[in-house]
């Protein structure tokens, strides 16, 4: 691949750097800047026993459970704010034992892709300290032990070196396979720009062996050069660019459209029964050629019903339940 331009497709990309078995991270924030097309086309190849990171869970992280496609989930939360309070998925796959999960709390999430990013094998938290999060193991500490894939342990409880008085939470950081990153703005040769709030997006993207950027706009570079100080992802860490108008929908986009409330209230209902669940996933994901497609079922006039007002970064009286 010319290393000047890393534009792909996203059945091309998800082929090509998307593994049976990966360690999967996902950007955004519940019902903000998810990669749900990117979602779509991991489900739609078939992609099985993924460790997925999303410290910040929505839908997306409940589509790729519900297919089955996640062996272990390492999350603090997964809803879709405001229209469920626990994805329900996620739910019924944790609580019937079908998929491992463990949870840091969100700021030590965060706290470890920020770490993952610079390299280092562990950091030393006081967060959990005095907390179940401590005690309490989702994935057994056996299964830490054999699994090559995992740290040998979830944590470990030493003293600080340098103040003996005091106790340590010892957290492994995460070794990310491959992580897809939504954002705004990409030129062909990787450099990114998120526009709003950012997350543990661009420690996901450097913390990760591999990087999807999926966009919603493909820029010349020219025009990122400009204002350089506003691309956080260098053109060094994307291996792949793909073209997705709307590739977080349902989810929100800043600058560019609402979340779908509708679309969200819907699939809550969905997700909460089997057969209504596998027959949203004929519907939407395997009955459904690429994106192009998926946007004209959802439909122009939908679609434009959610771009965003200037000034206000919203669509003021915007149905959304």
């Amino acid at each position: 691949m010319d290393s000047k331009n890393k534009v792909m497709t996203l059945e091309e990309a998800v082929k090509e750097f998307v593994h049976d078995g990966d360690w999967v991270a996902l950007s955004g924030f519940v019902t903000n800047r998810k990669p749900y097309a990117a979602v779509r086309e991991i489900i739609k190849q078939g992609r099985k026993d993924l460790y997925l990171e999303s410290g910040p869970g929505g839908g997306d992280v409940d589509m790729l459970i519900g297919a089955g496609c996640v062996k272990v989930l390492l999350n603090s939360y997964t809803a879709n704010s405001g229209f469920s309070q626990v994805c329900r998925r996620f739910r019924k796959y944790v609580e019937e034992g079908k998929i491992l999960m463990e949870d840091y709390s969100l700021d030590v999430h965060t706290l470890l892709y920020h770490a993952a990013a610079l390299g280092l094998p562990y950091i030393a938290v006081k967060n959990m300290l005095g907390s179940d999060l401590v005690s309490k193991w989702g994935i057994p500490e056996e299964v830490y032990a054999n699994d090559p894939k995992l740290p040998s342990k979830k944590l470990i409880i030493e003293r600080n070196p340098f103040n003996p008085d005091e106790q340590l939470c010892l957290v492994p950081t995460p070794k990310i396979d491959i992580s897809i990153v939504h954002v705004q703005k990409a030129a062909q040769d990787g450099t990114a720009r998120i526009e709003g709030p950012q997350f543990g997006d661009i420690d996901l993207a450097m913390a990760a062996k591999n990087c999807i950027i999926t966009c919603e706009e493909i820029v010349h570079h020219d025009e990122l050069r400009r204002e350089p100080w506003q691309n956080q992802i260098p053109n060094i860490v994307p291996d792949a660019v793909v073209h997705l108008p709307y590739g977080a929908h349902p989810a929100q986009c800043a600058n560019h459209y609402d979340y779908d409330g509708l679309f969200l209230r819907m699939y809550d209902k969905v997700s909460g029964d089997d057969k209504l669940f596998q027959e949203y996933l004929d519907e939407w994901v395997f009955g459904i050629k690429d994106h192009c497609e998926y946007l004209s079922k959802v439909g122009t006039s939908r679609l434009m019903s959610l771009r965003v007002q200037p000034g206000y970064g919203y669509v003021p009286g915007l149905k959304r339940r």
